[in-house]
């Protein structure tokens, strides 16, 4: 099996932080979102997966480029770098890793991660993962005929019809199938707002008698901006706390509480401090006479006399309080 993963678009939403990292670079509980992202794909499988095609940005330059291919490489895989040029849509995206669309294919965008326990049914021509909302107007929709197939994919509904969110992750058992699909919106010039979808080639293969299946999600969680970036590394803590080592040996914690889940990566130095919960420190990062909740925090930070709630501080920062001098009189409120 073959997995494709298109990741080139800029991050935009999540600036400052992909100012200088790509977005799926970015770290959610001690790895990087994209790292997580294939592991738990991987863990679905029970075919050995040949390749894994990294969909990229030139731009991303080749520090990013060395380590996803070194992340294909821990699962055994080989890693493939292919470039969009263009933001021309998900369509265009996975066709540029054409020689990978070949035998079964497993395609995740890279701003998903999900928590499930379904393995895949490699039976099935195609499969359409969803999650339940509660406000399917907001979304790509399955709508499913009484045998549980799909029957229709409908854009953000303005009238109920279904309320299974499509949320980009796909399974196609004949990946040179999906190829000519796409690659048939491409010399036909079938665009939706200036770019080529995914969603238009699946309805002409539905048209064509391709059967697609819906599979569900237990929770799904999005990387798309600060904040639910920040929730989404608190849920993979509480879901990983008893299946990784979250707190490196080499850390350093001194006269200090850790409240966990929290990850606290290689040689961070924690120093008179509360920190936690759903908090990651990622490496070398060093905290002191802090109060630290619900945050990430990446490599090479310093942080000290701050307290700290729902948020995210890039690397190498440094960001210090200053100690306040107070008189206030009885029966007072500061705020």
């Amino acid at each position: 099996m073959n997995i494709i993963i298109p990741m080139a678009g800029m991050g935009k939403r999540m600036r400052p932080h992909t100012l200088t990292t790509a977005k799926p670079l970015l770290p959610v509980a001690g790895k990087p979102i994209v790292q997580r992202l294939v592991e738990d794909i991987v863990a679905t499988s029970n075919e050995k997966v040949d390749e894994i095609a990294f969909i990229i940005s030139p731009a991303f330059g080749k520090e990013v480029e060395e380590h996803l291919c070194s992340v294909a490489a821990t699962l055994g895989a080989k890693g493939k770098i292919c470039y969009q040029e263009q933001p021309l849509g998900t369509a265009h995206a996975i066709l540029c890793a054409g020689d990978t669309l070949d035998g079964n294919v497993f395609i995740a965008f890279a701003d998903t991660l999900f928590k499930a326990t379904f393995s895949i049914d490699t039976n099935k021509e195609a499969i359409v993962w969803t999650q339940k909302v509660a406000d399917p107007s907001a979304f790509g929709v399955v709508k499913l005929n009484v045998a549980g197939e799909i029957e229709a994919f409908v854009e953000k509904p303005k009238e109920y019809v279904s309320d299974l969110a499509i949320i980009g992750v796909y399974y196609f058992k004949d990946g040179k199938g999906l190829k000519q699909q796409l690659q048939r919106l491409i010399d036909n010039n079938i665009m939706l707002k200036g770019e080529y979808q995914l969603t238009d080639a699946m309805e002409h293969m539905l048209q064509n008698n391709v059967k697609f299946y819906t599979g569900q999600v237990e929770e799904w969680l999005d990387c798309g901006n600060k904040d639910a970036t920040i929730y989404t590394n608190g849920r993979i803590l509480e879901i990983k706390k008893n299946t990784e080592q979250l707190v490196s040996s080499s850390a350093v914690i001194r006269d200090s509480v850790i409240i966990p889940p929290c990850f606290i990566g290689e040689g961070v130095t924690v120093i008179n401090s509360v920190v936690g919960p759903l908090v990651s420190l990622e490496k070398g990062v060093t905290i002191e006479n802090s109060r630290i909740t619900n945050s990430i925090i990446q490599a090479d930070s310093n942080v000290k006399n701050a307290c700290i709630d729902a948020s995210m501080l890039g690397k190498n920062v440094t960001y210090m309080e200053k100690p306040a001098e107070l008189s206030i009189g009885d029966f007072s409120t500061q705020l």
